[in-house]
């Protein structure tokens, strides 16, 4: 939709901290030609929703987003429900409600409830009461980063082959005392497996991607060093963003 110029910013959900990283979102971030240019992290309250007249004890399923489903494992395998995923979470509570389903719940916020007329059999029924999930906002330009405040930089990398490789790369961030906040590895979507020698009849194992993100911005000299650095152990490198440190909680 913002590479379609129908809206001007979405908001991605990157990581929670009971569930960890959302993979397939990292993919996305390199699929579609956008920066990110904000983070938020928003507390995450969710809600074990049904038609009205439906019991707990009448349910015998639950839909939601796979992330919902994982951060509510343990209240849900209690009530011995089965899980099933959906695309997310409102998704998951229209369903229930447009098909007037009798057995079946879903995990989703009260906000949900509220739109498809839903009564709420259960309040807060994630696992961890500080349930935190960390959102990425993307626009089609950059933002200028700046000097001012706390700034954070997201890459994506590829490395050559070689022992150690990895080990250097991380050490042009230590070597100008940059710190690292979030390391990701996902393998390369079209080139997954590397051969171990050049007859391509060895041992095969995966190829990756390396998602970075590091307290510093695109406007340090240090910053602009480590990236030069690190250009000369990449294959790839792209600047996903460079944008404010969210410090707040919603």
């Amino acid at each position: 939709a913002v590479e379609k110029w129908i809206v001007d910013r979405a908001v991605l959900p990157i990581e929670n901290s009971l569930g960890g990283s959302i993979h397939r979102n990292y993919d996305l971030l390199l699929r579609h030609s956008l920066h990110i240019v904000g983070e938020v992290k928003l507390a995450v309250r969710h809600c074990l929703l049904a038609n009205h007249g439906v019991r707990v004890e009448d349910l015998q399923r639950v839909l939601s987003h796979p992330q919902a489903l994982a951060q509510c494992e343990n209240t849900l395998t209690k009530l011995g429900l089965s899980r099933e995923a959906t695309d997310d979470t409102a998704l998951a509570a229209k369903y229930v409600a447009f098909n007037k389903l009798k057995d079946t719940g879903a995990v989703a916020s009260s906000s949900a409830a509220k739109i498809y007329g839903l009564n709420i059999l259960a309040e807060d029924v994630q696992d961890d009461c500080d349930n935190v999930t960390r959102f990425l906002m993307l626009a089609r330009e950059p933002i200028i980063p700046g000097v001012e405040k706390p700034f954070k930089t997201s890459i994506v990398f590829s490395l050559e082959e070689g022992p150690g490789v990895l080990f250097k790369a991380l050490a042009v961030f230590a070597l100008r005392q940059i710190n690292l906040t979030k390391i990701e590895s996902r393998p390369l979507r079209n080139q997954p497996l590397r051969a171990s020698d050049d007859s391509n009849n060895g041992s095969k194992y995966f190829d990756y991607l390396f998602y970075v993100d590091f307290e510093a911005s695109m406007a340090e000299e240090r910053a602009q060093n480590a990236l030069r650095h690190l250009k000369e152990f990449a294959t790839f490198l792209r600047v996903l963003g460079s944008y404010p440190v969210d410090t707040t909680m919603l």
